[in-house]
């Protein structure tokens, strides 16, 4: 079965977007963790980037990825835009809009939007380091804004539900691969 990088993003002093007292990296450890959870038990290697409450760079998290020959590396975070509520839903990033990663991308998004997330797309983004300089598939997922008080309503309501739809759509893509589609 394939190896598969999970990335919880920033952590220890960088605590990503910030709304009312909650921290985008606390939202994601947990979020990572339990989609870890149904991966293992689905019989996907996991290899955690962070299981706990400290920072690497996303240099450093691209790295291990590559040394451990992973198959796919999915980083997750939650989004944030300039005024409170001012957006809403998910959106995942890739380096590329075609290929393997967009396909993953796509699978995570459909999934996703069945709990209730608005369908926001898959868009490239080459800038980010996690993107550019993994060595295979990767796909950066924003869960919701997290100043948007309805998206964070809906992944305290349906947490278990946002974990399952990743997972699956982490699932659809890796037990059906389909390499340079």
């Amino acid at each position: 079965m394939a190896l598969v990088v999970l990335d919880a993003g920033h952590g220890g002093s960088n605590p990503g977007a910030v709304y009312q007292g909650r921290r985008e990296k606390d939202d994601v450890l947990a979020l990572t963790l339990a989609v870890g959870q149904i991966l293992e038990a689905n019989g996907v290697d996991v290899f955690y980037t962070r299981d706990d409450d400290t920072y690497e760079s996303p240099y450093q998290k691209a790295q291990e990825g590559n040394q451990a020959g992973a198959d796919y590396f999915v980083s997750i975070h939650r989004n944030s835009s300039p005024y409170p509520n001012q957006y809403s839903g998910v959106e995942t990033l890739v380096y590329n809009r075609y290929g393997e990663a967009a396909r993953l991308a796509n699978n995570i998004n459909d999934r996703l939007e069945q709990v209730g997330f608005i369908n926001q797309g898959v868009n490239e983004q080459q800038n980010l380091v996690v993107l550019r300089r993994t060595q295979m598939p990767a796909v950066l997922v924003e869960v919701g804004f997290i100043n948007t008080d309805a998206d964070n309503a809906l992944l305290d309501a349906r947490f278990n539900e946002t974990a399952q739809a990743i997972a699956d759509g982490i699932l659809q893509t890796v037990q059906n691969p389909s390499y340079y589609s």
